[in-house]
């Protein structure tokens, strides 16, 4: 397919799912048709969004300016093999979401289909953009119907609840949102332009240039759940639906972090006189972030320590910032993404079926529900880094780099962080499914249901591919990671 042709159809990731979302607020469609847009309509993008990764895989990346305007002016979509590897992430993950929002009722709700299209067009537009600006306008344009899903897809946890972790999600984001866009405007003030490719290795060229760009840094971090800004995801990911928690683990941290890589390569040249405060936060994000999930007593709060600390994990990669460790940061990414989404789906599954509880008060599951424990077992395993799943070739690939680069405490860091997340992870294992079953859990009517806990089959079953023929992924993370450590081409082709 002609590149210019494929370009040109770059802004229809963004202009499809709105128009779709459009047409089902306008159009009276029954529960079930507003279902088959939201999920054709999302299978449909998965397919554009492998298509465009096999044009841009092991090219060069793929420009359109809208409207054709200078490259100073006009507003850039850029596809290289890094965005367009998390166009089909992303997008996989939202799919997988609305089948198991679809399964579990949750989109019965006459909203839902139409603000997750519009989540998706916003995330598609973030990693698209190759300009500052539009990263904020379409980060918005992820978060508005979000602070919607939020209210229309609570969990039933009470009004008190809903509202405070309402009130703490919506009040943090438009914080950063806030500062997003002052980093942007300072940045803008100060270096005459906000295109990234323009910006290429001025993030120090003066004082102005480099507090803008920390400013914009730091905003993309609070908006990952970083260590210590990490507060307003474990404080509100756990009192959503399952469906929504898993949705939101999906996308938005990883958007973030996305920015996060794309931003600090290019604009910072990699930043290796920040390497030594990077490595800092990311060893106290992984360790803060593991002993707290030791204390929770939910399944879902758990997990969104976890979340917390794997972000750890993927950022180490940007923050030892050498070849082997931005491959194993690209692939940690994906793999992640993966199995963390699995595991809040399979752990939202019980909690559909058997209500919300306390870990504990639930048990035995493996002999009431062994196709369940066998899902949970086999992403908590990838979570940890046990052979033949993806997260063992992750954190090898990660270990080994860390080694090389000589960043002893790394290693350190995370060999404990994997030991502590094992120990966690059996804390939960044993408590939802080891020991003698209720009498509740007994009753007929409580087994879980095949269409709740299909979706996370699915992803588990990924991360085992990845695991064992993870090799095309590999060599894919290395191209992005060649093109991290020189985006020359990346700048050639925005500026033309």
């Amino acid at each position: 397919m002609p590149t210019d042709l494929v370009g040109a159809a770059l802004p229809l990731f963004v202009a499809v799912p709105i128009l779709l979302a459009g047409l089902l607020v306008g159009v009276r469609l029954p529960s079930a048709g507003r279902q088959a847009v939201l999920v054709v309509g999302l299978a449909a993008h998965v397919s554009a969004s492998a298509l465009l990764l096999s044009t841009v895989a092991s090219g060069p990346p793929i420009v359109h300016r809208v409207g054709l305007w200078p490259a100073e002016l006009a507003i850039p979509f850029v596809a290289d093999a890094f965005g367009a590897l998390m166009l089909v992430l992303t997008g996989a993950m939202t799919l997988t979401c609305a089948v198991f929002a679809v399964a579990s009722r949750t989109a019965d709700q006459p909203f839902f289909a139409p603000l997750v299209l519009v989540i998706t067009a916003g995330v598609s537009g973030a990693v698209l953009t190759g300009d500052l600006f539009n990263l904020f306008v379409f980060v918005e344009l992820m978060l508005l119907p979000s602070y919607a899903l939020v209210i229309l897809a609570h969990r039933g946890l009470g009004l008190r609840m809903q509202l405070t972790a309402t009130r703490i999600y919506v009040a943090v984001n438009l914080l950063t949102s806030t500062l997003l866009l002052v980093g942007v405007g300072v940045i803008y003030a100060t270096l005459g332009t906000v295109n990234i490719a323009a910006l290429a290795g001025r993030g120090t060229e003066s004082v102005g240039g480099t507090l803008g760009s920390v400013i914009v840094i730091a905003a993309l971090a609070i908006k990952a759940g970083t260590v210590p800004a990490h507060g307003w995801v474990v404080r509100t990911y756990p009192h959503m639906s399952p469906a929504i928690t898993a949705l939101f683990s999906g996308l938005h941290t990883k958007v973030a972090v996305y920015g996060l890589f794309r931003f600090y390569s290019v604009v910072f040249d990699g930043g290796r006189e920040w390497s030594g405060a990077a490595l800092a936060i990311v060893a106290v994000s992984m360790v803060v972030a593991v002993v707290g999930s030791l204390g929770e007593q939910h399944g879902l709060a758990v997990m969104s320590f976890h979340l917390v600390a794997q972000l750890g994990f993927i950022l180490l990669g940007l923050a030892l910032y050498t070849p082997a460790a931005l491959t194993a940061g690209v692939f940690y990414l994906v793999y992640s993404t993966i199995t963390k989404t699995s595991l809040f789906l399979s752990l939202g599954a019980v909690e559909l079926t058997y209500g919300r509880r306390r870990l504990g008060q639930v048990s035995g599951l493996l002999r009431r529900d062994p196709v369940t424990a066998a899902v949970f077992g086999a992403a908590a395993l990838s979570m940890v880094g046990i052979p033949p799943f993806a997260g063992f070739v992750a954190k090898v690939a990660l270990v080994t780099a860390a080694w090389d680069a000589g960043a002893w405490v790394a290693v350190v860091v995370a060999l404990l962080v994997s030991v502590l997340t094992l120990v966690s992870l059996l804390q939960v294992w044993g408590a939802l499914f080891l020991g003698e079953p209720t009498a509740d859990e007994y009753a007929e009517g409580t087994l879980i249901p095949g269409r709740l806990i299909a979706p996370a089959a699915v992803l588990a079953i990924a991360a085992l591919a990845l695991g064992i023929g993870g090799e095309p992924l590999l060599q894919l993370a290395s191209h992005i990671a060649a093109g991290l450590i020189d985006p020359a081409a990346y700048v050639k082709g925005v500026l033309g």
